[in-house]
């Protein structure tokens, strides 16, 4: 049992773990910048300790600080959350190198399923479908070319290393090739220090659904259903839901059976998520895996009554799962929407500053996971997403209406918010109707500047 748990994080996704360890009655340790010294997880955790300040680089990326800060305060293990050093190899080896437990899957299984391409060769090996594409890494446009014409146009370029919609670029023919695949190249280098590309067949009006696994240490493997998170803005997820209204019962086995068989490939741990991307047909491919917990895990608790929290806790404490694949089951339907300090009117545009009232919806079926508080004023350092509305209901009519009750309700002054975007999408009859692709968003945009 883990007595002290230090939590490499910030915002809501560390008030979530703070208030897992509560339940668990383990201690919870805060780290934190100077810029965050007044945030919600610091006032909730039972420790705290300051690690740097200014941009991430100095602060929730310093491994050096976060494993000096661990050990001083005597913590047992690490929990990273999302984003920062949650899929950083060498991040995982120093907290070992320490006698500190890492919430999370090994170094080497995070090496090899967070580099893309390795990642595709491993499941193509493994049999579990795969968009057409390279199987080895791609490190000029001239060998780029010539292997985007065997593929066949349009082609998807992506970085090898990363996420968050850095270094992706479409080509749609050969004659605007190179100049998308250095610009991409260029994304990924700067963002990432890695300039390893990779290229596949780009999948026209594509839904992307995601499974989510859970796998112990002794070998257990569960695939808690799917999430359709295709509502994205940037290539960064937006609104998420389960079960998705793009595939059929049969189809939802598939994927369900194929991401446990991903995941068993890489003798997978802890916390996981297989995304895949399914076509207009009904065809889907595997995508990426995310060696973490997801932003919109929350969606899954709702539908399966899980706390995958506890349950990543446990795992890492060397306990089997509590659930057998039996056990899951999808009940109702739940919708996350993604609450943004951001601008949707100019490219979504960061909206920093001092939050002066706030006010969350409640209710029956209503979860607000967030650190927000009337005076807390959100930094300029870090990501723009400030709470997540997640919603439950019988069917997805009746989610889709308690999400807009609950969007209407929730109030947030002094910065410039998503709010009235989100409501806007949840009363769109194509996102009503269930008919929202990856190009949804966009095909709004363009709409509102051709009117």
């Amino acid at each position: 049992m883990f007595q002290k748990v230090l939590i490499a994080n910030r915002g809501e996704i560390a008030v979530r773990i703070i208030r897992a360890c509560r339940n668990m009655g383990i201690r919870s340790v805060a780290v934190y910048s100077k810029e965050d010294a007044g945030s919600l997880h610091v006032q909730l955790a039972d420790q705290r300790i300051c690690i740097g300040e200014g941009p991430a680089r100095n602060s929730y990326l310093n491994m050096d600080q976060i494993i000096t800060a661990a050990k001083n305060i005597g913590a047992d293990a690490i929990h990273p959350g999302f984003g920062f050093l949650s899929e950083n190899s060498e991040f995982v080896r120093k907290c070992r190198e320490n006698g500190i437990t890492f919430i999370g899957p090994e170094a080497d299984v995070i090496d090899k399923m967070g580099n893309k391409s390795q990642a595709r060769k491993t499941m193509m090996e493994a049999g579990v479908p795969v968009v057409p594409g390279t199987k080895e890494p791609v490190y000029d446009a001239k060998t780029g070319k010539e292997l985007a014409h065997d593929i066949g146009y349009p082609v998807m370029i992506k970085a090898s290393s990363g996420g968050g919609g850095k270094g992706m670029r479409v080509a749609r023919d050969e004659e605007e090739f190179e100049f998308q695949f250095n610009m991409a190249q260029r994304e990924s280098a700067n963002a990432f220090g890695d300039d390893t590309m990779y290229i596949e067949r780009f999948v026209e009006n594509p839904r992307h659904v995601e499974i989510q696994i859970m796998a112990d240490t002794q070998g257990n493997v569960v695939a808690l259903g799917e999430r359709d998170c295709s509502v994205q803005r940037n290539h960064q997820k937006l609104i998420e839901e389960s079960p998705s209204p793009a595939i059929t019962e049969e189809t939802r086995q598939k994927m369900n059976e194929y991401a446990i068989l991903a995941a068993k490939t890489v003798n997978y741990t802890n916390a996981g998520t297989i995304e895949f991307i399914v076509s207009p047909k009904g065809e889907f491919f595997f995508m990426e895996m995310n060696t973490r917990i997801q932003v919109e895990h929350g969606v899954t608790e709702m539908v399966t009554g899980t706390d995958l929290i506890i349950e990543q806790i446990r795992v890492a404490m060397g306990e089997p799962l509590s659930f057998t694949q039996e056990d899951v089951r999808l009940r109702g339907h739940a919708i996350e929407c993604r609450v943004n300090a951001e601008i949707p009117e100019k490219n979504f545009m960061p909206s920093p500053g001092k939050v002066t009232h706030v006010h969350l919806p409640a209710g029956n079926g209503v979860r607000v996971d967030t650190g927000l508080y009337a005076g807390y004023t959100i930094p300029s350092e870090y990501d723009s997403m400030i709470a997540k509305v997640i919603v439950h209901a019988q069917n997805r009519e009746l989610a889709i209406a308690k999400m807009r009750a609950a969007l209407d309700e929730m109030v947030v002054m002094g910065i410039n918010t998503n709010l009235d975007f989100q409501y806007q999408i949840m009363c769109n009859p194509v996102f009503v109707a269930g008919e929202a692709d990856t190009g949804f968003i966009a095909n709004i945009l363009k709409l509102g500047q051709e009117r």
